[in-house]
């Protein structure tokens, strides 16, 4: 079978099931004793198992039957959840990360898992963890419910047997067992039921529907059926479904089915109860045939949301496309403003309502949650946390707050980086923090909300804040900032050294942060995404670093200045107000033109020197001048007349521009002329 068309979709799914494993292998990490958080990493990694196989991933597959043999053997209280185990079982989950990446990036996903599988072939025989103390108990209660053929009936079902003797039907109790290495044995189910269906009527199942269509069942499960045919004709049908290896198929009587029924077990007050009630389970078999018939899946099929996976190229495609549209909507209202024609207007108008509200739908299309970044975050903190011998407890706030999905493949590692600083350098060990008043726990907070066009996502820790004096030291000694200027500097400047370009505090370079690299990189990331990166921080109590992102970077809102012949594009996220001031009020300071903004000595940068824009030289009393800002930093790009706000499509320069200095792009406007777009945080830097 042709399996090739299917890779895409085997790939994110895994992706999916991976990410729950993690997931719930954290709660179960909070919540030991809870069986149903076993249940669904159970179902996640059973799935996967499954969909492995099927691909021809044998590594995978096999790797995930020993993780589901563990993971088995804790649902049914033969094993107890401890810390050891579940390392084991989250570096299994890491390497068929691994494995699914290795696929992605057009390998045969193999790797050397010999180690891993050994572990957990010996936690599952109790080599290295314990056996719970009720294993007795369940092995003796499951072969009991094995040899009886348990299978319990209430006042309907004994009705329809009822009738069934009296039309001369015989009524069997089934017992089906599958090979132990069964693979997708939801599949051999239904290849069974449709057998079954063809003989007769199947009244009765255990364990539930529920439990068979997500294969939450060991080897064996037991049908009752209702059919005219003889029990041999049964048996030998059924044999023949692949996977299957025994049969049994045994007659009833009315007298027996209502002394069965008026049997009870004697297991009140033990974990057995909770096996018996499974078995006893009074679902209808019907609906895993039928389950549009089935009120409930009725329900919940309205209830589901109705959504496909689109392939990202496409949607790049789209994006595309619905730019050069707005190109082509500024053209025509140029040309419309020319002409005066009133019916060109009209349409035009209409025209600009339907592409902003198309802009919209597809600007949202491509926004995600940035979730799809923070879930890896959990599972990195709690590793770090062990290797640093410290107790963190990591909180994640507003994991659903959306991004353009091109923001979101960026930001991915400079919050890595960040946290992993926090670990690092701002959570203190439990004793520090116990001798300094603090809860030996530490805490990291990672925040994302939206504030106007932008989303802000923050990283807060109540460690230990950053020291100004050891910040200065290093400082001066790199030659970042001279002795007297240091003096000067606020606590919050301060802070934002460590951003500098080498500078780190780092004693002992670590795999942990640092690794020789400082935070310049992070902040590189962030502004080549048209974002800022703030710090504040307070020494003995934390720090925060806030990162402000832009919601998309394809379709931005600009303000269109002209200087000489030429027009450029200034970022309306960067700008503060626009001026025009006199000549006379432009003052010197250092070497440098500066003018007194409400108080505060604002840099002025005259664009055409910054360009080179060819131009004569003139003395102009007045000049035009917009004000931008970079975090706390401040400047006036003087230009020579305002043209006016206008969304653009931004373009990049390609890799043989990318080095230009203080531009970001370029867009082209409605008269078809190429707009160059100036990066406001080189001309502040």
């Amino acid at each position: 079978m042709d399996t090739s068309q299917y890779l895409e979709m085997f790939i994110e799914e895994s992706k999916e099931h991976l990410q729950a494993c993690n997931e719930h292998l954290l709660e179960l990490e909070k919540n030991p004793e809870n069986i149903a958080i076993v249940n669904e990493v159970f179902r996640s990694a059973h799935t996967l198992k499954g969909m492995s196989a099927t691909m021809g991933y044998e590594d995978i597959a096999n790797l995930t039957h020993k993780m589901e043999n563990v993971l088995d053997e804790i649902r049914n209280s033969r094993l107890n959840v401890t810390v050891e185990l579940l390392d084991v079982v989250f570096v299994a989950v890491d390497q068929l990360e691994e494995m699914v990446m290795d696929i992605a990036a057009g390998g045969e996903g193999k790797l050397d898992v010999t180690d891993t599988v050994q572990k957990l072939h010996k936690i599952e025989t109790g080599e290295e963890i314990p056996v719970a103390a009720t294993t007795v108990e369940l092995a003796i209660v499951s072969n009991v419910a094995q040899e009886k053929n348990w299978l319990s009936y209430d006042d309907y079902d004994m009705t329809v047997i009822e009738q069934s003797f009296e039309q001369n039907y015989f009524t069997y109790e089934i017992s089906v067992r599958l090979r132990e290495d069964c693979l997708l044995k939801a599949a051999r189910v239904y290849m069974i039921f449709e057998l079954l269906e063809k003989m007769g009527d199947v009244i009765k199942s255990s364990p539930s529907v529920e439990k068979l269509e997500g294969e939450d069942f060991d080897e064996i499960f037991y049908v009752a059926l209702v059919t005219n045919e003889p029990s041999e004709d049964v048996q030998k049908k059924l044999m023949k479904v692949s996977e299957v290896t025994e049969v049994l198929v045994q007659s009833v009587t009315i007298e027996q089915l209502k002394k069965r029924n008026n049997f009870e077990l004697n297991i009140e007050d033990t974990p057995v109860k909770e096996i018996a009630n499974i078995i006893e389970d009074k679902q209808q078999i019907a609906e895993v045939k039928s389950p549009e018939k089935s009120p409930t899946s009725k329900n919940n099929s309205v209830q589901s949301s109705k959504t496909i996976r689109v392939n990202i190229e496409r949607l790049d495609i789209l994006m595309n496309l619905f730019e050069e549209l707005v190109i082509d909507r500024g053209r025509l209202q140029s040309i419309s403003e020319d002409l005066h024609n009133s019916e060109l207007d009209e349409t035009v108008e209409r025209m600009s309502r339907i592409t902003g509200d198309l802009q919209n739908i597809i600007l949202n299309m491509r926004m995600v949650p940035v979730e799809t970044v923070f879930n890896r975050f959990p599972k990195m903190v709690r590793q770090l946390a062990r290797d640093l011998n410290k107790k963190i407890n990591l909180e994640v706030i507003g994991a659903e707050t959306e991004l353009d999905r091109t923001v979101v493949d960026e930001i991915g590692d400079p919050l890595v980086h960040l946290i992993r600083n926090s670990l690092d350098h701002g959570v203190e060990s439990p004793e520090i923090r116990l001798a300094n008043g603090k809860p030996e726990e530490g805490t990291v907070v990672l925040r994302a909300y939206h504030s106007g066009n932008h989303v802000f996502i923050e990283i807060e820790d109540d460690g230990a804040g950053i020291n100004r004096q050891k910040v200065l030291k290093k400082a001066i000694s790199k030659g970042i900032v001279s002795n007297e200027v240091a003096q000067t500097l606020s606590d919050k400047q301060v802070a934002e050294l460590i951003l500098s370009s080498g500078f780190s505090t780092a004693d002992v370079i670590s795999d942990v942060s640092g690794r020789g690299v400082g935070l310049d990189v992070v902040k590189t990331t962030i502004e080549s995404l048209g974002g800022t990166i703030d710090i504040s921080s307070t020494e003995g109590q934390g720090s925060l670093f806030s990162i402000q992102l832009p919601l998309t970077l394809s379709i931005i809102s600009v303000m269109l200045v002209e200087l000489g012949e030429e027009i450029y594009a200034i970022p309306l996220s960067s700008i503060i107000e626009t001026a025009i001031i006199r000549s006379s009020d432009i003052l010197n300071a250092h070497n440098q033109k500066v003018i007194d903004f409400r108080g505060k000595v604002v840099p002025l940068v005259f664009l055409e020197n910054v360009f080179d824009v060819p131009r004569e030289s003139t003395d102009d009393e007045f000049h035009s001048v917009v004000l931008v800002r970079k975090g706390d930093k401040m400047a006036g790009l003087v230009v020579d007349s305002f043209i006016g706000q206008q969304e653009i499509v931004l373009k990049s320069l390609g890799a043989y521009l990318s080095s230009v200095f203080a531009i970001s792009g370029a867009t082209i406007l409605g008269n078809g002329k190429v707009a160059l777009i100036i990066d406001c945080n080189a001309l502040i830097s």
